[in-house]
């Protein structure tokens, strides 16, 4: 595939500032966005050899597709192209899945989980990632932080494919049971929790909001070591997840969704 350099150039520009396209920085996230079931519209490399050896040596079920768009450029015009110094040989354009989120939502099947107005990009990354290990059933996101940005896609090495993610307010969660994690909650250890449950988180500073905690149905907590007050978004929520995926299979012999 050939794309002359100007319409390379337009087309990464319109891709970063289109919310209906996804820029894949990286070799681990097209691998997992193709693994998933993502489009590949166009991909660039300064280093086809380099590029082959990953490919062969950690997904190699991907390389008729990602062949099939990949077109080499120098890596001056790489760096031109790129926002960022990325330390795989590849950048992509693919599409963003569509009505995703909606089904899953209606669904009720899975917990999802609810981050109140994170502002850390890479932290909202790690969360998709622990969020798509757990094999939740989506993970939405308000305020103003776009869980597609790329940054978010590096982080979690593009595993929005592989678990429905967007932006949503709490209020848009289906009459599914609302479950705040906090400090002061009651302890996860043997806490019996519905699989349709939104797991609300807040963000990084400033935890949930009041009006996020008065909405709850239950609010749970993680033990800690006293005068540890807090923990990573990501760390928290793989302790509520695994926790309440351990308690299940500990239990019945079956995970709990």
């Amino acid at each position: 595939m050939t794309v002359a350099r100007a319409d390379l150039t337009r087309a990464f520009y319109a891709a970063y500032q289109d919310r209906s396209r996804a820029v894949l920085e990286g070799f681990h996230p097209v691998r997992h966005a193709l693994r998933f079931g993502a489009t590949l519209e166009l991909a660039v490399t300064y280093a086809p050899d380099r590029l082959a050896v990953l490919v062969e040596r950690l997904a190699p079920e991907t390389a008729t597709a990602l062949a099939a768009v990949l077109q080499v450029v120098d890596r001056e015009r790489f760096g031109h192209l790129s926002r960022r110094s990325l330390s795989s040989p590849l950048l992509a354009i693919a599409d963003r899945p569509a009505d995703r989120l909606a089904a899953a939502l209606a669904a009720r099947t899975k917990p999802v989980v609810h981050l109140e107005r994170p502002r850390d990009p890479g932290n909202v990354g790690a969360v998709i990632r622990v969020a798509a290990a757990a094999d939740v059933g989506a993970v939405t996101v308000s305020g103003t932080l776009d869980p597609w940005s790329p940054v978010v896609l590096r982080s979690a090495t593009g595993l929005q494919y592989a678990v429905p993610v967007g932006g949503a307010e709490l209020l848009e969660h289906s009459g599914r049971p609302i479950v705040a994690v906090a400090v002061d909650g009651e302890p996860i250890e043997g806490a019996k929790l519905p699989a349709d449950a939104v797991l609300a988180i807040g963000g990084e500073r400033f935890g949930l909001s009041p009006e996020v905690r008065e909405r709850a149905d239950r609010t749970i907590g993680i033990p800690m070591r006293p005068g540890v007050s807090s923990l990573n978004l990501a760390t928290a929520v793989s302790a509520v997840l695994f926790s309440w995926r351990a308690a299940a299979l500990a239990g019945t012999g079956s995970p709990p969704w």
